[in-house]
């Protein structure tokens, strides 16, 4: 597949990204485009390539990029700003919906993990967006930050997140912690993602402890019915331990049609991205987008 990196901006600031067209694309020719969102403390160039080589295939232009302050992009380093990746991912769409290839009438929307839960938000506030799918997302920060930690460890947590606020607002700096201190990991999740991150300059260890109360307050459920009547698409684990099915289980609950919720079985959160998981992941994500949104 071929690809070139891009840059444009959000809320000016800019954002780097790499645009992926089909072997097959003939000069003239435009295509159905699908956005890629990253997820929690991810990147452009961790798991998503493998997706978009998936779509190239499937003939569709895709795009993927960083959010302001992550990888290449500018910005604030490493801060969450929900809302902002909304914006983010607008401003992307908007990029890629006036490239020469790509019909601007035809786009859609894939996320992964918290990307699963920006995508749900950025359709449902932004009808450009003709397709969902969304893996393994969060529906429920509060719910989903709770549901993983004891109730001693959630109070704790609660606690950092006051006094984050007052130092916030007192001094004007959010205090960085480990970054598995928020994102608390399983032990499924913590060696495969530790795998995954090895060597990946953009993967951070540290965050901002803002992350806690932007988290606890940012719910897509409360959004999702507005994305009917565009289709949506939820995957989700039977034994993810770091985003429970629930999650994805409530956000089906609460969308309109058309819509449909897989369960894969056996299978982790961060399983979904490489080997039989994936395939199992990206062959109804293709064959959604091909009988919602075909690439030509």
């Amino acid at each position: 597949m071929a690809s070139r990196t891009v840059e444009f901006y959000s809320e000016g600031t800019r954002l780097a990204g790499d645009l992926f067209t089909p072997d097959d694309l003939r000069p003239g020719e435009q295509r159905a485009g699908i956005l890629l969102c990253h997820g929690y403390t991810g990147v452009r160039n961790l798991y998503l390539p493998d997706t978009a080589r998936a779509l190239n295939q499937a003939g569709y232009v895709v795009l993927t990029f960083d959010y302001k302050g992550w990888g290449d992009s500018e910005g604030s380093k490493s801060r969450l700003s929900p809302y902002g990746r909304v914006l983010d991912s607008q401003a992307a769409l908007t990029f890629l919906g006036i490239q020469d290839c790509v019909d601007a009438d035809r786009l859609g929307i894939y996320g992964t993990s918290y990307g699963g839960a920006t995508v749900v938000w950025t359709a449902a506030v932004d009808p450009r967006v003709r397709v969902v799918v969304s893996v393994v997302g969060v529906g429920n920060g509060r719910r989903w930050m709770r549901s993983v930690r004891r109730p001693d460890e959630y109070a704790d947590l609660l606690k950092r997140a006051e006094a984050d606020r007052i130092r916030r607002v007192t001094t004007g700096h959010s205090e960085f912690t480990d970054r598995n201190a928020v994102l608390l990991p399983d032990r499924q999740s913590a060696e495969l993602a530790a795998a995954a991150r090895k060597g990946n300059p953009g993967a951070v260890g540290e965050i901002p402890l803002e992350y806690i109360d932007d988290t606890l307050g940012f719910h897509p459920e409360w959004v999702v019915d507005k994305i009917a009547p565009r289709p949506v698409l939820f995957i989700t684990c039977d034994d993810d331990r770091l985003v429970p099915p629930e999650e994805s289980e409530a956000l089906y609950a609460k969308a309109g049609e058309p819509k449909r919720l897989i369960t894969l079985k056996g299978w982790g959160h961060y399983e979904v991205y490489t080997g039989e998981a994936f395939r199992q992941v990206i062959t109804p994500t293709l064959a959604w987008y091909q009988e919602h949104l075909p690439a030509v």
